[in-house]
């Protein structure tokens, strides 16, 4: 039995999964959190096989929390279950260590056959994503202004857009307030604006 534990700030979503899997001879969801440090609490606790988790969370955001997974529970399995657009977060979700991306439009099916293949040993992406990943024939930066930053770039970006001050980022991803405000910097320039405004303005303007 495959013991999945859930991370989402939505209550309906841990709930949604208990009952979606309270029948199934194969998963098992063992407990529910809703932010990132709980993550780290539970896992002191408890067995996990996998981990269904959100991007945006208190705390510590997903893609910060995969990193310390990576680190300090690496047998643990992550699909980040999110409603934020793949082609932005997919593939650096897959870069910080998540082995899965799922967004929250996925059937029941596609949930389950998710779980069971990060379990396996697999990678989980959808056929969109994978096809992006393997292609041979590049995506451009024009086409995707995102491809242009790095993962903890967008790891700063997300967090600013969230409303986060530069001392409540440096706090977040464990850096300095000085390294925050070279990576707003990169960022201004890469997608091509000159204040904090704009930037944020940019960056859900491209998530849209």
């Amino acid at each position: 039995m495959i013991k999945l534990l859930v991370v989402d700030n939505h209550p309906i979503v841990g709930k949604g999964m208990e009952l979606l899997f309270s029948k199934s001879p194969q998963i098992n969801v063992i407990g529910t959190v809703d932010n990132g440090e709980a993550i780290f609490d539970f896992l002191k606790k408890h067995s996990v096989d996998v981990i269904l988790s959100e991007i945006d969370l208190p705390k510590l955001n997903g893609i910060t929390a995969l990193r310390r997974l990576r680190r300090d529970f690496p047998h643990v399995k992550t699909i980040m279950f999110s409603a934020q657009p793949e082609q932005i977060y997919a593939i650096n979700s897959i870069k910080s260590g998540a082995d899965g991306y799922l967004m929250k439009t996925a059937d029941i099916f596609t949930i389950k056959q998710a779980v069971l293949k990060v379990y396996s040993g697999r990678l989980y992406l959808s056929n969109d994503i994978a096809l992006q990943m393997t292609s041979k024939k590049q995506v451009t930066t024009a086409s995707f202004p995102f491809k242009k930053l790095s993962t903890r770039e967008i790891e700063v970006l997300k967090l600013l857009v969230s409303g986060r001050k530069n001392k409540e980022v440096a706090k977040e991803l464990n850096i300095n307030e000085k390294t925050v405000s070279t990576y707003k910097a990169r960022l201004m320039k890469k997608l091509n604006v000159t204040n904090i405004v704009d930037l944020i303005s940019r960056a859900r303007l491209l998530e849209l």
